[in-house]
Protein backbone atom coordinates (compact mmCIF):
# COMPACT_ATOMS: atom_id res chain seq x y z
CA UNK A 1 0.00 0.00 0.00
CA UNK A 2 1.82 3.57 -1.05
CA UNK A 3 0.26 5.61 1.32
CA UNK A 4 1.85 3.53 4.39
CA UNK A 5 5.40 4.20 5.52
CA UNK A 6 7.67 1.07 5.08
CA UNK A 7 8.28 -0.57 8.39
CA UNK A 8 5.44 0.87 10.40
CA UNK A 9 3.09 -2.33 11.83
CA UNK A 10 -0.43 -2.36 10.40
CA UNK A 11 -3.33 -2.21 12.96
CA UNK A 12 -6.73 -2.14 12.17
CA UNK A 13 -9.14 -0.86 15.29
CA UNK A 14 -12.76 -2.10 14.89
CA UNK A 15 -15.22 0.35 16.82
CA UNK A 16 -18.35 -0.97 18.39
CA UNK A 17 -20.75 -0.11 16.60
CA UNK A 18 -24.70 0.88 19.43
CA UNK A 19 -27.76 0.48 17.00
CA UNK A 20 -30.31 2.00 18.95
CA UNK A 21 -33.47 0.01 17.92
CA UNK A 22 -36.62 -1.10 19.32
CA UNK A 23 -36.82 -4.58 19.32
CA UNK A 24 -40.30 -4.89 20.97
CA UNK A 25 -42.21 -4.81 17.13
CA UNK A 26 -39.39 -7.32 15.83
CA UNK A 27 -39.28 -10.31 18.17
CA UNK A 28 -42.87 -11.28 19.27
CA UNK A 29 -42.87 -11.04 23.17
CA UNK A 30 -45.52 -11.20 25.10
CA UNK A 31 -46.32 -7.68 25.16
CA UNK A 32 -46.91 -8.07 21.13
CA UNK A 33 -49.33 -10.53 21.76
CA UNK A 34 -51.26 -8.17 23.60
CA UNK A 35 -51.45 -5.21 21.76
CA UNK A 36 -52.15 -7.56 18.70
CA UNK A 37 -55.08 -9.13 20.26
CA UNK A 38 -56.29 -5.97 22.10
CA UNK A 39 -55.91 -4.20 18.72
CA UNK A 40 -57.92 -6.92 16.83
CA UNK A 41 -60.84 -6.65 19.58
CA UNK A 42 -61.26 -2.96 18.93
CA UNK A 43 -61.69 -4.02 15.25
CA UNK A 44 -63.98 -6.53 15.33
CA UNK A 45 -66.01 -4.05 17.95
CA UNK A 46 -65.94 -1.21 14.97
CA UNK A 47 -67.33 -3.76 12.57
CA UNK A 48 -69.99 -5.17 14.90
CA UNK A 49 -70.89 -1.50 15.72
CA UNK A 50 -71.33 -1.19 11.75
CA UNK A 51 -73.41 -3.89 11.49
CA UNK A 52 -75.56 -2.71 14.40
CA UNK A 53 -75.85 0.72 12.53
CA UNK A 54 -76.82 -0.96 9.00
CA UNK A 55 -79.28 -3.36 11.34
CA UNK A 56 -80.83 -0.13 12.72
CA UNK A 57 -81.19 1.66 9.19
CA UNK A 58 -83.06 -1.60 7.50
CA UNK A 59 -85.12 -1.65 10.57
CA UNK A 60 -86.05 1.75 10.63
CA UNK A 61 -87.29 1.77 6.72
CA UNK A 62 -89.54 -1.69 7.33
CA UNK A 63 -90.44 0.33 10.39
CA UNK A 64 -91.69 3.03 8.54
CA UNK A 65 -94.09 1.10 6.51
CA UNK A 66 -96.08 0.30 9.52
CA UNK A 67 -95.84 3.32 11.49
CA UNK A 68 -98.05 6.35 10.66
CA UNK A 69 -98.11 8.92 8.95
CA UNK A 70 -94.19 8.22 7.93
CA UNK A 71 -95.89 4.83 7.12
CA UNK A 72 -98.84 6.15 5.35
CA UNK A 73 -96.77 8.43 3.25
CA UNK A 74 -94.41 5.38 2.07
CA UNK A 75 -97.33 3.28 1.18
CA UNK A 76 -99.08 5.50 -0.93
CA UNK A 77 -95.80 6.70 -2.59
CA UNK A 78 -95.12 2.90 -3.36
CA UNK A 79 -98.42 2.86 -5.00
CA UNK A 80 -97.78 5.65 -7.04
CA UNK A 81 -94.53 4.18 -8.26
CA UNK A 82 -95.56 1.08 -9.54
CA UNK A 83 -99.36 2.34 -10.64
CA UNK A 84 -98.91 1.97 -14.78
CA UNK A 85 -101.57 2.70 -17.27
CA UNK A 86 -104.88 0.11 -17.09
CA UNK A 87 -105.34 -2.05 -19.72
CA UNK A 88 -107.89 -1.82 -22.67
CA UNK A 89 -110.03 -4.46 -23.39
CA UNK A 90 -110.20 -5.74 -27.34
CA UNK A 91 -113.17 -4.64 -29.06
CA UNK A 92 -114.11 -8.33 -29.32
CA UNK A 93 -113.96 -8.72 -25.91
CA UNK A 94 -115.75 -5.75 -24.45
CA UNK A 95 -118.48 -6.44 -22.09
CA UNK A 96 -121.86 -4.22 -21.85
CA UNK A 97 -122.89 -2.83 -18.70
CA UNK A 98 -125.84 -4.51 -17.46
CA UNK A 99 -128.56 -1.48 -16.84
CA UNK A 100 -128.14 1.95 -16.81
CA UNK A 101 -131.36 2.23 -14.08
CA UNK A 102 -128.78 2.74 -11.07
CA UNK A 103 -129.82 5.05 -8.02
CA UNK A 104 -127.09 6.97 -6.02
CA UNK A 105 -126.86 9.98 -4.13
CA UNK A 106 -124.84 13.66 -5.21
CA UNK A 107 -122.41 15.34 -3.25
CA UNK A 108 -125.32 17.05 -1.52
CA UNK A 109 -127.12 13.79 -0.75
CA UNK A 110 -129.85 14.03 -2.89
CA UNK A 111 -131.05 10.82 -5.23
CA UNK A 112 -129.90 10.51 -8.91
CA UNK A 113 -130.00 7.95 -11.60
CA UNK A 114 -126.99 6.59 -13.22
CA UNK A 115 -129.48 6.73 -16.65
CA UNK A 116 -128.42 10.40 -17.09
CA UNK A 117 -125.03 9.31 -18.61
CA UNK A 118 -126.74 6.69 -21.10
CA UNK A 119 -125.57 7.53 -24.34
CA UNK A 120 -122.26 9.26 -22.87
CA UNK A 121 -118.59 8.57 -22.02
CA UNK A 122 -118.10 7.45 -18.29
CA UNK A 123 -115.52 7.18 -15.86
CA UNK A 124 -116.41 5.01 -12.72
CA UNK A 125 -113.95 4.75 -9.69
CA UNK A 126 -114.99 3.16 -6.64
CA UNK A 127 -113.06 4.27 -3.66
CA UNK A 128 -112.39 4.16 0.36
CA UNK A 129 -111.32 7.05 2.40
CA UNK A 130 -109.21 4.36 5.00
CA UNK A 131 -107.70 2.68 1.83
CA UNK A 132 -103.85 3.71 0.70
CA UNK A 133 -104.16 2.26 -2.55
CA UNK A 134 -107.37 4.81 -2.73
CA UNK A 135 -105.44 7.54 -1.44
CA UNK A 136 -102.47 6.45 -4.52
CA UNK A 137 -105.19 6.83 -6.76
CA UNK A 138 -106.97 9.80 -6.81
CA UNK A 139 -104.41 12.36 -7.83
CA UNK A 140 -104.34 11.45 -11.01
CA UNK A 141 -108.14 10.75 -11.08
CA UNK A 142 -108.45 14.54 -9.70
CA UNK A 143 -106.01 15.61 -13.23
CA UNK A 144 -107.90 13.70 -15.37
CA UNK A 145 -111.50 15.28 -14.16
CA UNK A 146 -109.32 18.22 -14.24
CA UNK A 147 -108.81 17.50 -18.12
CA UNK A 148 -112.14 16.09 -19.24
CA UNK A 149 -115.00 17.68 -16.69
CA UNK A 150 -118.03 18.26 -18.88
CA UNK A 151 -117.02 15.94 -21.77
CA UNK A 152 -116.41 12.71 -19.44
CA UNK A 153 -119.42 11.88 -17.21
CA UNK A 154 -117.40 11.20 -13.73
CA UNK A 155 -118.61 9.03 -11.04
CA UNK A 156 -116.20 8.53 -8.09
CA UNK A 157 -117.94 6.36 -5.59
CA UNK A 158 -118.21 5.63 -2.16
CA UNK A 159 -120.19 3.76 0.01
CA UNK A 160 -118.97 6.41 3.51
CA UNK A 161 -120.76 8.78 4.98
CA UNK A 162 -120.93 12.18 4.03
CA UNK A 163 -118.88 13.90 6.84
CA UNK A 164 -115.89 11.92 6.66
CA UNK A 165 -115.39 11.60 3.11
CA UNK A 166 -116.03 15.53 3.06
CA UNK A 167 -113.08 15.89 5.83
CA UNK A 168 -110.86 13.45 3.11
CA UNK A 169 -111.69 15.51 0.47
CA UNK A 170 -110.72 18.95 1.89
CA UNK A 171 -107.35 17.68 3.41
CA UNK A 172 -106.29 16.54 0.17
CA UNK A 173 -107.67 19.40 -1.81
CA UNK A 174 -109.57 17.12 -4.51
CA UNK A 175 -112.41 18.56 -6.35
CA UNK A 176 -113.89 16.40 -8.48
CA UNK A 177 -117.92 15.48 -7.79
CA UNK A 178 -118.45 12.50 -5.12
CA UNK A 179 -121.25 10.35 -6.01
CA UNK A 180 -122.14 8.08 -2.62
CA UNK A 181 -123.70 4.30 -3.40
CA UNK A 182 -127.18 3.66 -2.23
CA UNK A 183 -127.01 0.79 0.98
CA UNK A 184 -129.03 -2.34 -0.30
CA UNK A 185 -129.65 -1.34 -3.64
CA UNK A 186 -128.13 -3.59 -6.34
CA UNK A 187 -125.70 -2.36 -9.02
CA UNK A 188 -124.91 -2.98 -12.35
CA UNK A 189 -120.95 -2.48 -11.97
CA UNK A 190 -119.07 -4.65 -9.15
CA UNK A 191 -117.24 -2.36 -6.30
CA UNK A 192 -115.62 -5.04 -4.65
CA UNK A 193 -111.83 -4.57 -3.83
CA UNK A 194 -111.67 -0.93 -4.13
CA UNK A 195 -110.45 0.66 -5.57
CA UNK A 196 -111.78 -0.58 -9.11
CA UNK A 197 -112.36 1.40 -11.95
CA UNK A 198 -114.34 1.45 -15.28
CA UNK A 199 -114.18 3.17 -18.48
CA UNK A 200 -117.54 3.02 -20.95
CA UNK A 201 -117.64 4.12 -24.28
CA UNK A 202 -121.42 5.54 -25.55
CA UNK A 203 -122.54 2.31 -26.15
CA UNK A 204 -122.10 0.84 -22.87
CA UNK A 205 -119.52 -1.31 -24.07
CA UNK A 206 -116.96 -1.45 -20.76
CA UNK A 207 -113.76 -0.48 -22.56
CA UNK A 208 -111.39 -0.64 -19.51
CA UNK A 209 -112.11 -2.51 -16.49
CA UNK A 210 -109.44 -2.60 -13.61
CA UNK A 211 -109.33 -3.50 -10.19
CA UNK A 212 -106.18 -2.08 -8.06
CA UNK A 213 -104.22 1.36 -8.32
CA UNK A 214 -103.99 2.82 -12.34
CA UNK A 215 -102.42 5.34 -13.45
CA UNK A 216 -104.80 7.67 -15.50
CA UNK A 217 -102.96 10.61 -16.00
CA UNK A 218 -101.39 10.04 -18.99
CA UNK A 219 -100.87 10.39 -23.03
CA UNK A 220 -102.08 7.10 -23.75
CA UNK A 221 -105.15 7.34 -21.87
CA UNK A 222 -105.97 10.92 -22.91
CA UNK A 223 -105.76 9.51 -26.92
CA UNK A 224 -108.10 6.62 -25.86
CA UNK A 225 -110.64 9.17 -24.75
CA UNK A 226 -110.43 11.58 -27.66
CA UNK A 227 -110.85 8.35 -29.83
CA UNK A 228 -114.32 7.59 -27.67
CA UNK A 229 -115.79 10.73 -27.37
CA UNK A 230 -115.41 11.39 -31.13
CA UNK A 231 -117.22 8.38 -31.79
Amino acid sequence: MSGLKKGLPLTLSREKTSLNLDFKYLVKTPDYYQEFFSFGKRLNSMRVKGRTVLNIAIMAVILSFFVTPLGDYSKVMLNRIFSFSPTVAKEANRETIADYNWRLKDENWDFFNFKESEGRVVFVNFWRTWKLPSHAELESVQKLYDAYKGKVDFYIITNEEKEPVEKFMQERNFTFPVTYSVVGDSSPLSGSNTPRSYLIDKKGKIVIQKEGVADWDNARMYQLLNSLLEK
